[in-house]
């Protein structure tokens, strides 16, 4: 990939491997390990563990989207940004390292992993804010579309092989013993106490910090100072392009549009494990398979559309994208256990037959490819638009806003669902209002226009 004339391919892979070193933030603690740990084993009820755990999802993404934007503000006024990210990894090391105290009947367990889950999801997302905003300085706007595929791709890489090594090493099944490798727990990890699944904290931890080391060492930052005032000025810097959002419309449809469509994708992730769960009774090898499968594809489907970003543009890439998922929302609201594609009969799911043997279940796992692949272009290809319609000076309070959209409106999705499942009592119905949520981000997105200069 041509680079920016003074930056060399180490700093960019660099930067490209921070992507993979918050992924397990995501990958194992909030989705795939210790989250079912939490509502299943440290929490009596289920339904008040999911609960509990959605109350501090959405707690972390307020606090992100409230926090971003003024300090990207600030940022912008104060030059370098990994000051800032060094101060976020901080909190992305102490939460996640406080997990292991998460011992089941400990009276202290539950507020232990609630808060050492919000407090690393902040460093996490708070952090990337301003990993995003050092892309202009690693590669010219035509080449920006397929740096930000790169940095997906080798996120997706890097949350892959920290859920294979975490399935396939520490987290065990309590009743034989044995991770999904058929092995003891390395490390004498106790499966009783759920050693294995808690390991996954601190993993996240260490693996963070190996991989981010790399940005900090090779990837050139703008100089950084504190002048007199910049706290001010960035706070009127920030207040300023909140109001110019009405004389920039394409700008604040975007926004907007990311707002609903990012609502739809982070529900539709958090809801297809526990629709696998309900309506096909998958266990946590048929969930991980499951999470396996999305990864991979999210792999190419990140790679591909940073290609065609820099053919196309990357409003066509999220449109495409957004039709993909709409499609897979559709198709994953046409299926139980004994039908797909609402009408059609079919032989239910058997327990204890072989790994996705029955058609609905086959059919589940091609959307889950179908999933992976639209979700990562739409992701890459949303943060590259904003390059193009931000102003340049502004970036960093830009990605700030950015984050605001992703984050302040984040439990919509969810409560959506939740709301509608209870009323029609169907989790097929419930997945289905998602498709709202795409459909709103597409029309809006539809009436954004990218400057030509910027293409």
């Amino acid at each position: 990939m041509p680079l920016h004339r003074t930056v060399s391919r180490r700093a960019v892979a660099a930067w490209a491997l921070y992507d993979a070193a918050t992924q397990p933030v995501f990958t194992l603690l909030a989705t795939f390990v210790f989250a079912p740990f939490f509502v299943s084993r440290l929490m009596d009820d289920p339904a008040e563990g999911q609960a509990l755990w959605g109350v501090a999802a959405g707690t972390a993404g307020l606090i992100v989207g409230l926090a971003t934007p003024p300090l990207g503000a600030i940022a912008d006024r104060t030059g370098g940004r990994k000051l800032w990210i060094a101060g976020f990894s901080l909190l992305i090391v102490l939460g996640a390292s406080a997990l292991w105290f998460a011992v089941p009947g400990s009276a202290y367990a539950v507020p232990i992993a609630l808060g050492g889950f919000v407090v690393a999801t902040i460093g996490a997302e708070c952090a990337t804010a301003f990993t995003n905003a050092m892309m202009p300085t690693l590669a010219p706007p035509e080449r920006i579309g397929r740096l930000s595929g790169l940095g997906w791709a080798t996120g997706y890489v890097g949350g892959l092989i920290a859920l294979a090594v975490a399935l396939l090493l520490f987290s065990a099944d309590p009743e034989d013993g044995l991770t999904l490798a058929g092995i003891a727990p390395i490390l004498g990890l106790d499966p009783a106490t759920f050693e294995g699944d808690r390991a996954a904290g601190p993993f996240s931890a260490l693996w963070y910090l190996v991989f981010a080391a790399p940005l900090f060492l090779f990837t050139p930052d703008v100089a950084a100072g504190f002048p007199r005032g910049a706290v001010r000025a960035g706070l009127s810097d920030l207040w300023r392009t909140l109001k110019s959002l009405r004389r920039s419309p394409d700008l604040a449809l975007f926004l907007a549009a990311h707002m609903l469509y990012v609502d739809g994708l982070t529900a539709l992730f958090a809801f297809g494990g526990i629709y696998g769960a309900g309506a096909l009774g998958w266990g946590p090898i048929e969930t991980g398979v499951f999470g396996v499968l999305v990864i991979v594809s999210g792999i190419f489907g990140s790679l591909v559309g940073g290609w065609l970003d820099d053919r196309v543009g990357p409003e066509r890439v999220v449109a495409w994208s957004l039709g993909l998922l709409t499609a897979a929302a559709v198709a994953i609201a046409s299926i139980d256990r004994a039908r797909i594609l609402f009408v059609v009969p079919v032989t239910p799911p058997v327990p204890d037959d072989a790994l996705f043997s029955s058609a609905p279940e086959r059919l589940f796992i091609g959307l889950a490819l179908v999933l992976g692949a639209a979700s990562g272009p739409l992701q890459a290809s949303s943060r590259s638009l904003l390059v193009r319609l931000a102003p340049k000076e502004k970036l960093t309070q830009a990605f700030g806003l950015f984050a605001l959209s992703g984050k302040v409106t984040s439990f919509l999705g969810p409560f959506a669902v939740a709301g509608v499942t209870a009323l029609t009592d169907s989790q097929r119905v419930g997945v289905s209002v998602l498709i709202a949520f795409f459909l709103g981000g597409a029309a809006l997105l539809g009436a954004v226009r990218v400057p030509e200069a910027r293409r």
